[in-house]
């Protein structure tokens, strides 16, 4: 029923987007492409241009220079209630003076739509909230209430659905059961989701493919495995989870491998896991794939070695022990271990040794800040 109530999510294409204030340039020639059906994220941090890129589509901001297309349509002209767009916001704004019903079926009496009740008891009947439509808005809870904004924006058949911080408003347990219920409702409902965020988390969950903003403009895409398993510069791999870096020269390739040699260490990566193959690189990887050794490990081909390095710290999360460890002219790297019910170790101050798998290793296109090359 729910894919005869809304109609087909429409792609949406930016072309060559600028935008600017006073001032200042929030976006700088921006492309991108969101496919009809998919759940997009834009991710990054505030002032990155997400929000701003958000409103240029519902047509609450005119773009400078570019081009907006949904569904081949160029609307980068058209008024905001012409798009076939609807907005749900973090601030849910229902009319406290409304049922629940009505607040969903107000816009479609504002347009004189047929039916305006039975298409707002098919949208609460698709949030799972028809046995609430005669309530009002301060009787339910927070995910209720988000719930029905949901609604109130599924109710119009939107081709695309921009949402904007939807969840920021909830605790953490109410935010991870919506972020699971609105991705079951897209993928219901075949819309077309771009959804704005700065929550890492958040948009990994739910998305198909995110895109990390910054400074106005797109720093890498992709589907949210492949980011955080690849991250291509120091940016994505700092704000997508946690990341070990180290800095070095090149010192040999081969047709697989390149080698960096760190502070006199040699750490190797993947050719095609490496952006740069010579000249000054930075080397990462993620803390929950390395472990840690009171033995120097047996030197192998396949995997790469540090240390010894002191424990400074140790923080127990729930699902892991995170150990902040000091190697001499490396710096502080962390280590993740699972917690399995005993800790490998519980000692600050214990000399260890860090290890992780070369095929764990990823090479960026740029450097740390204090790091540029001269």
């Amino acid at each position: 029923m729910a894919k005869e109530f809304v109609a087909r999510g429409a792609d949406l294409e930016l072309k060559g987007i600028r935008k600017e204030f006073p001032g200042f340039v929030a976006i700088e020639n921006l492309d991108l492409t969101v496919p009809a059906g998919e759940f997009f994220a834009l991710l990054g941090p505030s002032g990155c241009g997400k929000t701003t890129t958000l409103r240029l589509v519902a047509g609450l901001e005119t773009p400078t220079k570019g081009k907006i297309l949904i569904g081949k349509t160029d609307v980068t002209e058209t008024k905001p209630h012409e798009r076939p767009v609807n907005t749900v916001f973090q601030s849910y704004a229902l009319f406290p003076h409304m049922t629940i019903l009505e607040n969903v079926a107000f816009g479609l009496r504002q347009r004189k739509i047929d039916d305006p009740l039975g298409k707002a008891k098919q949208a609460l009947n698709m949030v799972q909230l028809s046995h609430l439509a005669e309530r009002k808005p301060q009787q339910l809870s927070g995910g209720q209430q988000q719930r029905v904004a949901l609604a109130r924006a599924l109710v119009n058949r939107p081709s695309l659905l921009l949402l904007d911080e939807p969840l920021g408003a909830l605790d953490l347990k109410l935010r991870r059961e919506m972020q699971i219920e609105l991705k079951a409702i897209q993928i219901e409902v075949g819309l077309t989701f771009l959804h704005v965020t700065h929550d890492q988390e958040e948009a990994m969950d739910m998305a198909d493919t995110v895109a990390v903003m910054n400074q106005g403009r797109i720093e890498q895409m992709g589907a949210p495995e492949a980011l955080y398993d690849r991250p291509k510069t120091v940016f994505v791999a700092k704000f997508l989870g946690q990341s070990n870096l180290l800095v070095g020269e090149v010192s040999s390739t081969s047709a697989n491998s390149v080698s960096i040699d760190v502070a006199g260490n040699k750490i190797s990566v993947p050719k095609d896991r490496a952006e740069k193959h010579s000249g000054k690189i930075a080397v990462g990887f993620r803390p929950e794939k390395a472990t840690f050794h009171t033995k120097k490990p047996t030197a192998k081909s396949d995997t790469n070695v540090i240390g010894p390095g002191e424990i400074l710290d140790i923080r127990f999360t729930g699902v892991s022990n995170q150990y902040l460890i000091e190697v001499p002219n490396l710096g502080n790297i962390t280590v993740f271990a699972q917690n399995m019910g005993q800790s490998p170790v519980i000692e600050l101050g214990e000399k260890v040794w860090i290890s992780w798998s070369v095929d764990h290793s990823f090479g960026l296109a740029d450097l740390p800040a204090g790091n540029e090359e001269e």
